[in-house]
C-alpha cells in the first residue's frame, strides 16, 4: 500500500528550528520529526476530546507583546473559567501569559481553541490538573 504524501510550507524560522529539532533529538530527517510532532498534537487533542466535567487546569500561552489585545479580546470572554492570570515579559517582545481555570471541560477547551486557532499565538499549552 502506498503512502500518501503531504506538502507543507515552512517559514525559514520554523525550518531552522525543526532543523534543530532534528539533530539534537536524534530523528532520522525532517519528516520523522514532523511525524513525531504531529503524533505529539493528536494525542493531545485525543486528551482534551475526553474532558467532562468540571476541569481544573493551567493554560500557557506565549505571544509577541504587540497582540496583547487578542489576548485581553480571548480573556474577557472567558472570565467566569479564570481564577488567576499572571501576566509576564519572557525575552525581548514576548510575553508569556498562564491562566489558572476551573469550569466545564467544553468551556475550558473553546478557550483553549480560541487561542490556538489564532495565528498570532506561538505556543498555547494546556495542562488539566
Amino acid at each position: 500500500m502506498a503512502v500518501p504524501i503531504v506538502s507543507i510550507s515552512l517559514n525559514d524560522e520554523i525550518l531552522t528550528e525543526l532543523d534543530k529539532l532534528q539533530k539534537s533529538m536524534g530523528f532520522s530527517g525532517r519528516s520523522e520529526a514532523i511525524r513525531a510532532g504531529i503524533r505529539t498534537f493528536v494525542a493531545e487533542e485525543k486528551q482534551k476530546a475526553e474532558l467532562s466535567g468540571n476541569v481544573h487546569a493551567i493554560l500557557l500561552v506565549v505571544h509577541n507583546d504587540e497582540f496583547d489585545h487578542i489576548v485581553s479580546g480571548i480573556t474577557h470572554s472567558f472570565e467566569d473559567l479564570i481564577t488567576t492570570h499572571l501576566h509576564s515579559k519572557i525575552e525581548g517582545d514576548k510575553c508569556m501569559e498562564l491562566f489558572l481555570i476551573d469550569g466545564e471541560a467544553d468551556r475550558v477547551s473553546t478557550i483553549t481553541r480560541d487561542f490556538q486557532t489564532n495565528k498570532k499565538m506561538d505556543t498555547v499549552k494546556l495542562v488539566t490538573l
